[in-house]
C-alpha cells in the first residue's frame, strides 16, 4: 500500500472504533513495528516492540479506561514516509474514577508499505 492509502485507512479505522483499530494493527503494521509513548501510562515503559506487544498495549487501554468520546483529525502528510493524526479523547480511568480529556498527535513512519514506528506526542498530560 502507498503512504496515503495507509494513512487514510488508519484514520478511518480509528473513527470506526476498537474492532477496526485491531484489524488495522494486523493489516497496516510491520511485525516488528515500534510504538513510543510520551509517558509510561501502563507501567510497561514508553516503548513497545512488535505487533503482539502493541496489541497488548491496546488491551491495557481498553481494560483501564472507559472512553466517553473520541475524535480523529487528519491524516497530515510529511514527505514520502511519514504522516500524522490528531486524537482527542474524553475518558475515565476505571481504577481511580478520574475523568480526563487528552489530546495527542500520532506520528507514523512508513517503510515498504507498512507502519514501522508510531510516536505519540501529548498536548495534555494523561493520568
Amino acid at each position: 500500500m502507498e503512504l496515503k492509502e495507509i494513512a487514510q485507512e488508519l484514520v478511518n479505522g480509528c473513527r470506526a472504533g476498537a474492532a477496526k483499530v485491531r484489524e488495522n494493527l494486523d493489516k497496516l503494521y510491520a511485525e516488528d513495528a515500534v510504538s513510543v509513548e510520551a509517558a509510561d501510562m501502563g507501567g510497561q515503559g514508553r516503548e513497545t516492540h512488535g505487533i503482539k506487544a502493541i496489541h497488548g498495549k491496546h488491551d491495557w487501554w481498553e481494560n483501564a479506561m472507559e472512553e466517553h468520546a473520541s475524535e480523529v483529525s487528519g491524516p497530515f502528510y510529511f514527505g514520502d514516509e511519514q504522516f500524522s493524526a490528531v486524537f482527542k479523547v474524553d475518558a475515565t480511568d476505571k481504577q481511580s474514577g478520574d475523568r480526563f480529556q487528552m489530546e495527542e498527535i500520532g506520528v507514523y513512519h512508513v517503510k515498504d508499505g507498512k507502519i514501522v514506528r508510531e510516536e505519540f506526542h501529548y498536548a495534555v498530560e494523561a493520568p
